[in-house]
């Protein structure tokens, strides 16, 4: 019943299915090898970005908060499930040496190790308190939902039991991110400090096996997230819950005197689509290998909504289409690949006029494509709203007019 009422879903799980299939049919691993192992990576890491779009579009594009701080728990996902990776792999590292010794190492000899491998370039030999489970992988799987869904639950009670909205929201989102980031720069943070965490794609129990399939693995389980994500985002916004964070961007005030819980729809959004973008982290970062506090600048989730906007706000797959869009360009245009343009007087080179052509393209969707990428599918699909130039919808007076069925 709900892919019969919601087609573009099965649409999008099927072009989804046949990409990830032909990338694998075309991999080093599993297939003729014209796809290498590095682009299998940046694949997979594209589709872990348009996770976190996809999260974004929900709480901007469907609630209307427009948070310039979630790419904070995109990075906080990734630290959690790296602390496992790097103590794990340390930890094998370290028994394979200590194994060689006359008397065999005790298991606190084993930790004292790890913690001298991993945190002596801070100058520290002790294990901080933030690091107690690090050796647990299901309890750092389930940190991986909890403490950036905690942080979001706090900062969303605190902000909307206050009912700051519009751009108030939004410089709060950015000054937590920036904070958030300046703590872990420190040495003492227990983080590392400036060095982050690093060697996240040797995963522990799998030395054995090439990146060349582990690239492929993730890529798969990147597709599986991004497929589960895009079921749950359109349930939700496609039943009453949808329709009242729709009700709430477009007039907050009237819905709450209709008697919804405003600042209990926006939380719930809020730090739902927080755990999203840390589920995106957790599968990003060991496809990346490393993490530090730069993954956490506010320039990150500013590029995050511009993404959404070119895409195509209040539509899922319209995010999702302007984060691949945007993230294999940038990845084109920044990794030499596109070739200088020669202008005569002056020669362009596009590692350093990459941002100038996404700033000028967000302006341009904003101006004259509001609907963004996604109305090419539209006008594809014929899904385009009729004109009925202001006249009702219904047989009275209070119908819904052209404007409102536009928005």
């Amino acid at each position: 019943m709900f892919i019969r009422k919601n087609p573009s879903v099965l649409i999008f799980l099927a072009v989804l299915a046949v990409f990830t299939l032909t990338v694998t049919l075309m991999s080093e691993a599993y297939g003729s090898g014209a796809v290498p192992t590095s682009m299998v990576k940046t694949l997979g890491k594209t589709l872990c970005l348009a996770l976190a779009a996809l999260a974004m579009d929900l709480v901007w594009g469907y609630a209307g908060i427009l948070s310039l701080g979630h790419m904070a728990f995109f990075a906080l996902g990734g630290y959690m499930i790296g602390q496992w990776l790097m103590y794990a792999r340390t930890g094998e590292i370290v028994a394979a040496t200590l194994a060689n010794a006359p008397i065999p190492p005790t298991s606190t000899e084993i930790r004292d190790g790890i913690a001298g491998q991993i945190f002596g370039v801070v100058g520290s030999a002790d294990l901080p308190l933030t690091w107690s489970f690090a050796g647990n992988l299901p309890v750092q799987l389930l940190l991986v939902l909890a403490v950036p869904g905690l942080f979001a639950f706090l900062f969303g009670w605190l902000a909307f039991r206050s009912r700051v909205n519009g751009v108030y929201l939004s410089i709060l989102t950015q000054a937590m991110t920036l904070a958030l980031a300046l703590w872990l720069y420190q040495n003492d943070s227990g983080f590392r400090g400036n060095n982050g965490l690093s060697g996240l794609q040797n995963i522990p129990g799998l030395a054995h096996v090439p990146q060349s399939d582990l690239s492929v693995w993730f890529l798969w389980a990147s597709a599986l997230a991004l497929a589960l994500a895009y079921l749950l985002a359109a349930w939700l916004v496609s039943g009453k819950f949808g329709s009242v964070i729709r009700a709430i961007r477009d007039d907050e005030s009237r819905v709450r005197f209709l008697g919804y819980s405003v600042e209990g729809y926006k939380l719930t959004v809020f730090t739902l689509t927080a755990m999203i973008c840390a589920i995106a982290g957790a599968f990003y970062y060991p496809q990346a290998g490393i993490i530090n506090p730069a993954e956490l600048a506010p320039i990150a989730s500013i590029y995050l909504a511009v993404w959404v906007a070119i895409g195509g706000r209040g539509r899922l797959y319209g995010a999702v289409i302007g984060a691949v869009v945007v993230s294999l360009l940038s990845s084109w245009f920044t990794g030499g690949r596109a070739p200088d343009l020669n202008l005569g007087l002056y020669t362009v080179k596009w590692v350093d006029w990459w941002q100038v052509l996404l700033g000028l393209a967000f302006v341009c969707v904003t101006l004259f494509a509001p609907r963004g990428l996604s109305s090419i599918i539209d006008a594809v699909k014929g899904f385009r709203v009729p004109n009925r130039r202001g006249r009702d919808l219904g047989p009275d007076l209070g119908a819904l007019r052209e404007k409102e069925a536009e928005a």
